[in-house]
């Protein structure tokens, strides 16, 4: 399933990215990776506009690109983000609180770092089991992106009959889950608290991938539904 595609808002763009370089790294970083044709229809800009902003960028070291075979002919050139790319984007105060974190392993061990992690987790589990009590389970993935997304993990949700698929495009603790990977195990458990199901990870950026993607088993009816 792909994720729905979102409007971009070029002020989430890297400082010193706005303008159209700024949306294509955007894109890049919600979608994992474009082609040229790809980045033109989205953005609306000419072929060679966008060849001439993803050379600058490359020039920069920011994205890369990967060859990706396409049946008779040349192998298209799919566009991604680089480790310096992803860097470009928030960190919300990362480094200060790793260092914070290595302090309290020090003093306290490394299991009170982590049960201090995982109690942002439990909290916003409280929250989101309120929010989507009596819901569908369409609905609840919904609530659940949207809530992750506002916490800067740029969340999208896209629905099936019996499975769900929440795609996280940013980490915003990627330094963090780096240093400390049980966060990662953290946030599975809370997703599948929050969805009350079986919850599959696919990806993980702290991992090396560009997003961090879970399945959710939902159960092909809308019997949570709230009553009209």
């Amino acid at each position: 399933m792909a994720s729905p595609a979102l409007p971009l808002d070029e002020s989430a763009a890297p400082a010193g990215h706005r303008g159209p370089r700024g949306l294509v790294l955007l894109h890049l970083k919600r979608e994992t990776g474009a082609t040229v044709g790809e980045l033109a229809e989205v953005l609306g800009y000419s072929l060679n506009a966008v060849r001439h902003h993803l050379k600058e960028l490359e020039a920069e070291g920011v994205i890369g690109y990967d060859r990706t075979p396409q049946g008779v002919g040349a192998p298209a050139h799919t566009y991604r983000l680089t480790p310096k790319g992803h860097a470009l984007f928030p960190d919300r105060y990362e480094r200060t609180i790793v260092s914070l974190l290595d302090h309290l392993v020090a003093t306290s061990g490394r299991d009170a770092a982590v049960a201090l992690l995982e109690q942002q987790y439990h909290a916003l589990a409280e929250r989101l089991e309120v929010e989507t009590r009596g819901v569908s389970d369409e609905r609840r993935g919904e609530v659940v992106a949207r809530v992750l997304d506002a916490e800067g993990y740029m969340a999208t949700w896209a629905h099936a009959s019996t499975e769900g698929l929440l795609t996280e495009h940013h980490c915003p603790h990627r330094l963090i889950a780096e240093r400390f990977p049980e966060v990662c195990a953290a946030e599975e458990r809370f997703l599948a608290r929050v969805f009350a199901a079986p919850i599959e990870r696919r990806s993980r950026i702290a991992g090396g991938c560009g997003t961090c993607s879970y399945v959710v088993a939902l159960s092909g009816d809308d019997a949570g539904e709230e009553a009209s």
